[in-house]
C-alpha cells in the first residue's frame, strides 16, 4: 500500500506523461495526413516507447486507486487537447478559399489585393438568380483568421468555403501572416 504522496506523485506522472505521448500522437496523424511519412514514424517511435513505459507503470503498480485511471484519462484527454494546439501552430498548410459575396461590395476585391492576396474572381449567379462575385484565394493555414476578419468587416453575410489544398503548383501564393 502506497502513501497518498506516493499516489499523488504517481497520478501527476501518468498525467504528465499520457499528455506527452497523446500529443506526440496527434502530433503523428497529422504529419501522416500531410504526406510526410519518415516524419511521422519517428514521432511514433516516441510516442509508443513513452506510452509504453507510463502503461507499464500504471499497470504494474499495487495500488488500486480510482486516482491512477482517473489520472490516465484525464492525461489523454489533455494531450489530445494540446496536440491539436500544437499542430495548428506548427503544421503548415495551404487553405483553398471561395468566398461569394454580393456585387454590392466591389471594392472587397482591391481591399483583400492591397492587402497581398491574390484573388481570382469568377461571376456566379445565386440562389435567387441575383448577380453575386466568387472569389477565388489561396493562402497559407496561419493567415486565415486575417483574411477571414477582413472579408467579415467588408461583408459580414459573405459565404466562406475553405478546403485544405494538398497541391500548388505556380500560381501566387503569398505568406503574409499579419
Amino acid at each position: 500500500m502506497v502513501n497518498s504522496m506516493e499516489l499523488f506523485l504517481l497520478c501527476l506522472k501518468i498525467f504528465g506523461t499520457r499528455i506527452l505521448d497523446v500529443s506526440l500522437g496527434t502530433l503523428r496523424m497529422m504529419i501522416t495526413v500531410k504526406g510526410k511519412n519518415l516524419y511521422a514514424s519517428m514521432v511514433g517511435f516516441f510516442e509508443v516507447f513513452v506510452w509504453f513505459v507510463i502503461v507499464k507503470e500504471a499497470l504494474n503498480t499495487n495500488e488500486t486507486s480510482l486516482w491512477i485511471a482517473i489520472s490516465y484519462a484525464l492525461g489523454f484527454a489533455t494531450g489530445t487537447y494540446i496536440g491539436g494546439i500544437l499542430s495548428q501552430k506548427f503544421i503548415s498548410s495551404n487553405l483553398s478559399v471561395q468566398i461569394i459575396t454580393n456585387k454590392a461590395y466591389p471594392d472587397m476585391i482591391n481591399i483583400l489585393r492591397n492587402e497581398g492576396y491574390a484573388v481570382t474572381v469568377i461571376d456566379v449567379e445565386g440562389k435567387d438568380k441575383d448577380e453575386k462575385d466568387m472569389l477565388f484565394i489561396e493562402i497559407k493555414n496561419k493567415n486565415f483568421n486575417h483574411l477571414q476578419k477582413l472579408i467579415k468587416q467588408i461583408d459580414n453575410n459573405a459565404f466562406i468555403v475553405v478546403n485544405e489544398t494538398k497541391y500548388v503548383a505556380n500560381g501566387f501564393l503569398q505568406n503574409i501572416v499579419k
